[in-house]
């Protein structure tokens, strides 16, 4: 969405009134990626510019926006370029396109990355500090996945699971070992477990179960913490708006 930049001047709240916009932009105090710009009709996007006033960014007011979506198969959690267009791949970004405004799909991130094949509990939003919050390594914050294996799981990979076991991911020509951190995991039935990690390496509950001899099949995340998405009612590719008050009790447990 393209705004003339008296008028987004006149909506970031730093000026008092039109008069004094047009006074900042004339004197060459204001400044649009960089460069400074005298033309009050100056047209940009501010989602993709950045405006500074002697010095001092500005930013449009935005209040946050939070979803709770049951992501779909077959969807990756990235946005799409032009190569993945020609692929027909999918993007759960493209959920939201049609239904919110530009300005807000625009500001749209998810919290983690859910892999292509992977479905269930996924937070989009467009607060960046909350990404930081939950996906951060040292906040701990538990994901739960229910894992569905070509094989049964055995007790003795179920004591590996519990103890931590030892990933070598191979990427690009270079080998890189880590050990996972002790899991919950209870078994569902012979071949489904429900298992609980506070890491989110990329594919890590998949390679996981690659290291101790089995192979997923399907695999789902059913919650973060305690916020459990069967209790919102959601059809695979159905999001719902839900609060930060309910992320901060349900999550954060405050």
């Amino acid at each position: 969405m393209k705004l003339r930049l008296h008028q987004f001047l006149s909506k970031c709240g730093a000026f008092s009134s039109k008069e004094e916009v047009k006074q900042a932009i004339w004197s060459g105090d204001v400044t649009v990626n960089g460069k400074v710009t005298k033309n009050i009709a100056f047209e940009f996007n501010p989602a993709k510019r950045s405006v500074m006033y002697q010095g001092t960014e500005l930013f449009l007011p935005q209040t946050n926006v939070y979803f709770l979506l049951n992501k779909p198969v077959g969807c990756i959690c990235s946005r799409l370029n032009s190569h993945e267009r020609e692929l027909n791949k999918q993007s759960v970004y493209e959920l939201f396109r049609n239904n919110v405004s530009t300005t807000v799909y625009e500001s749209l991130v998810t919290v983690g990355r859910l892999d292509e094949e992977t479905t269930g509990f996924l937070l989009v939003t467009s607060d960046g500090k909350l990404v930081n919050r939950i996906t951060k390594p040292e906040k701990k914050i538990n994901k739960t996945y229910r894992v569905d294996c070509y094989e049964p799981v055995s007790s003795s990979q179920l004591d590996s699971l519990r103890e931590g076991v030892e990933v070598v991911v191979k990427d690009h020509g270079t080998t890189e070992t880590y050990r996972t951190l002790p899991a919950i995991v209870e078994l569902e039935n012979d071949n489904c477990a429900i298992v609980t990690i506070s890491e989110g390496k990329k594919r890590q509950i998949r390679r996981m179960l690659t290291s101790v001899g089995n192979e997923v099949k399907h695999l789902h995340r059913l919650s973060t913490e305690d916020m459990l998405l069967s209790q919102y009612n959601l059809q695979p590719g159905q999001y719902c708006s839900i609060t930060i008050e309910e992320i901060n009790r349900l999550i954060f447990h405050c």
